[in-house]
């Protein structure tokens, strides 16, 4: 498994080169932009597959043959290291059925390279690879894992505007910081309220690239009291019960002080009823 630079070719490494140099075989997710790298660092081709999402169950059968006959193969992504957030799954529990040995030769990655300047706490992050395209179902991932933590995913351009109006809407008042063309020319870092991020990123237009977000973890009782599943728990007790009685079973099923969940029902239930 070698990963390969995410933008600047300066990142690649002298182990990267010298296996990249001598495999009989690269699977790669692009053959075309693979070989193109593989001539930017100077590196004569060697046989190419395309082993990408369609084509993996296949195309590991053809690899497993060819590393049964002593030829060794190395693993790419279109950029950064593989299998994170990357084809190449099949192929390796297919190698581990067969007791083929599997290295992996460490390099770049978008998620590392976010996470070691992000200035948001990101102890015990959880990553959630490409969120859906859909918004019903994107919601729906992010109101899962948004208050378990810091939740770290890739979006792409012409939808990240969108989703940083969704986080707004999911984690009101918290944080996100994002990363966008990492290591390339016009790489760039922005932090802080998404519906705030989202305007700016709105007036930059035709951007260009993947970005990286994370989003900042909630804190404290008062945070999780405001948590998704909190409000929720919350809004049907409160439909069923006064305020102070929906707050003390609240309070007992949720660990969560009796005082910060009656606010909690007795703005739902204000809310609710200015709606009717």
């Amino acid at each position: 498994m070698v990963a390969t630079p995410i933008g600047n070719l300066e990142d690649i490494s002298r182990r990267a080169l010298s296996v990249l140099s001598e495999v009989a075989i690269i699977a790669a997710e692009d053959t075309r932009r693979t070989r193109s790298l593989l001539a930017a660092l100077g590196i004569p081709a060697p046989e190419l597959v395309a082993l990408h999402d369609h084509n993996e169950a296949q195309i590991s059968l053809r690899i497993i043959t060819a590393l049964r006959n002593g030829r060794n193969v190395a693993l790419v992504s279109d950029a950064g290291t593989p299998l994170v957030a990357d084809p190449g799954f099949t192929l390796l529990r297919a190698c581990e059925a067969e007791g083929i040995g599997v290295i992996p030769v460490p390099g770049a990655s978008a998620l590392s390279c976010a996470l070691s300047v992000c200035p948001l706490a990101t102890v015990d992050f959880c990553f959630l690879g490409f969120l859906p395209s859909k918004r019903p179902a994107r919601r729906s991932r992010l109101e899962a894992h948004i208050d378990r933590g810091p939740c770290v995913f890739f979006e792409a351009p012409h939808r990240i505007a969108d989703c940083l109006m969704d986080v707004a809407a999911l984690a009101p008042g918290r944080r996100v910081f994002i990363g966008r063309e990492m290591t390339k020319k016009f790489e760039s870092y922005l932090c802080g309220l998404p519906e705030q991020l989202a305007r700016e990123l709105d007036a930059a237009g035709q951007l260009r690239g993947e970005f990286v977000v994370i989003i900042e973890a909630p804190e404290g009782n008062q945070s999780a009291a405001n948590s998704l599943s909190v409000r929720k728990t919350m809004r049907i007790l409160g439909a069923e019960l006064p305020p102070a009685q929906a707050a003390r079973i609240g309070a007992e099923l949720l660990g969560i002080p009796r005082r910060q969940l009656y606010e909690l029902a007795r703005t739902d239930v204000s809310s609710s009823n200015s709606g009717k």
